[in-house]
């Protein structure tokens, strides 16, 4: 499969893993789990939901990460303050980047936002600099809405 039928693939294969299952804990630990298995060189994935004005970890799959992360604070904070999704080719470049894992150099960071409610945010992180694309920004944006058609975020 080329980049894009590979990422038409991951979406498909979530919108069947979310109309089978109705258990929302489930369905994001196994989402974390698609975009391992169709995503070449990523070194994690996850999520990071709101509570109390903070983003908490939520499923993910890779080393263990940051616990919580400030509003505004590295990229996943930054993407949550500005409600835009970051594509970030060198953490190392990027002001205040939170380094969990020192082996991550880029990132890719896409809010989710529900009826316009700020959940959290899916977070990509590869060792390579450079690797998100903007193809792959338009299919995780995609797959964020999915996610927001099939589960109750209230239910995390």
């Amino acid at each position: 499969m080329n980049q894009e039928e590979r990422l038409k693939y991951m979406n498909m294969l979530l919108k069947s893993q979310l109309s089978s299952e109705k258990d929302d804990l489930a369905n994001i630990s196994n989402a974390t789990a698609i975009v391992m298995a169709c995503i070449e060189r990523l070194n994690w994935v996850g999520f990071y939901i709101m509570r109390d004005d903070e983003l908490v970890l939520g499923p993910f799959q890779g080393l263990p990460a940051c616990n919580r992360i400030e509003i505004g604070k590295g990229v996943c904070g930054t993407a949550i303050e500005s409600q835009k999704v970051r594509l970030v080719h060198d953490v190392h470049q990027f002001p205040g980047h939170i380094a969990c894992d020192s082996a991550s150099n880029s990132e890719l960071v896409i809010p989710i936002i529900k009826e316009d409610r700020v959940i959290g945010v899916l977070d990509l992180d590869s060792p390579e600099v450079g690797r998100f694309t903007e193809l792959e920004k338009e299919y995780f944006v995609k797959f964020v809405d999915i996610l927001n058609e099939y589960i109750e975020w209230d239910n995390i």
